[in-house]
């Protein structure tokens, strides 16, 4: 056995950033996406055998997101290819207060438990980043950012948060069981993050909450989003933000032993490179 480790959309918000710090670390690494040298992907599983090959560790987020219907089969799957070849520790990336979420952090628990592997999950909400690397730049950018969202706060986590605490899982012995919760240090609405963002930048933003039916056809004939990307933010928005994340947890904490960063130092360092200059 090898110490490889594989990450899942190595691509992505979370598992680019997990690829850099382990490289840094010198750590060998392989890529799990449909371009990689050895490709995987999440709708073949025919690609799952080679993809865990020779590896002792995983960084495993499912694409598009947990919360879609078939995603806890498809964890619990792949967990019985991973653990079949050999691989004795997985992190997963799950959704905090996404039932369907915990469904599949479950099943990967009892599969990994079943063969003697290590699992963590790392649960987390609202990415800070979905404000710069995602649809809100161009609403940013333009002035006005109008969302179906009141004043339901979120405890908006910094994805550099996420991949320090899912680099520590996958290296590191005791993190096996744990279930990190993390979230950032304090409660925001999206009309006090806009404003945030706005002071980072100053720059006047405008917050406009709308109906979310209007949203969605914003969405669907504005954006040209496809319909299962509508039907998963109109998810988001009315149910994910309904208030039930509206409360801090300390996964950050228990897993880093420090504090998670601030909302104001994610606008901060985000607003320093230019991203959300018109």
């Amino acid at each position: 056995m090898t110490d490889t480790i594989l990450v899942l959309g190595g691509n992505g918000k979370t598992g680019r950033r997990v690829a850099e710090r382990l490289a840094a670390r010198g750590t060998d690494i392989r890529i799990g996406s449909r371009s990689a040298a050895i490709p995987f992907d999440w709708n073949d599983p025919s690609t799952w055998k080679a993809a865990v090959a020779d590896v002792s560790a995983v960084y495993i987020t499912y694409v598009p997101d947990l919360a879609v219907p078939g995603a806890p089969d498809a964890v619990a799957a792949f967990t019985e290819t991973a653990v079949g070849a050999g691989v004795r520790r997985l992190v997963l990336l799950s959704g905090r207060g996404e039932v369907e979420a915990q469904n599949a952090e479950e099943r990967l628990r009892v599969v990994a438990e079943g063969a003697g592997a290590e699992w963590t999950v790392v649960r987390a909400s609202w990415f800070a980043q979905n404000f710069n690397e995602n649809f809100l730049i161009e609403p940013i950018l333009a002035g006005e950012v109008a969302l179906p969202v009141g004043d339901v706060k979120e405890p908006f986590i910094d994805v550099e948060d996420i991949a320090d605490v899912a680099v520590a899982a996958l290296t590191e012995d005791g993190h096996s069981g744990e279930v990190y919760e993390v979230t950032g240090p304090r409660l925001i609405s999206f009309a006090e993050a806009v404003a945030e963002i706005g002071t980072a930048t100053g720059r006047e933003i405008a917050y406009v909450t709308v109906p979310m039916e209007a949203y969605a056809t914003v969405l669907t004939e504005e954006a040209g989003l496809d319909g299962e990307t509508v039907g998963f933010l109109t998810y988001l928005f009315t149910e994910v933000l309904d208030g039930r994340n509206a409360h801090l947890s300390d996964g950050v904490q228990r897993a880093l032993g420090r504090e998670p960063r601030d909302f104001s130092d994610f606008a901060r360092d985000a607003a320093a490179t230019g991203v959300w200059t018109a």
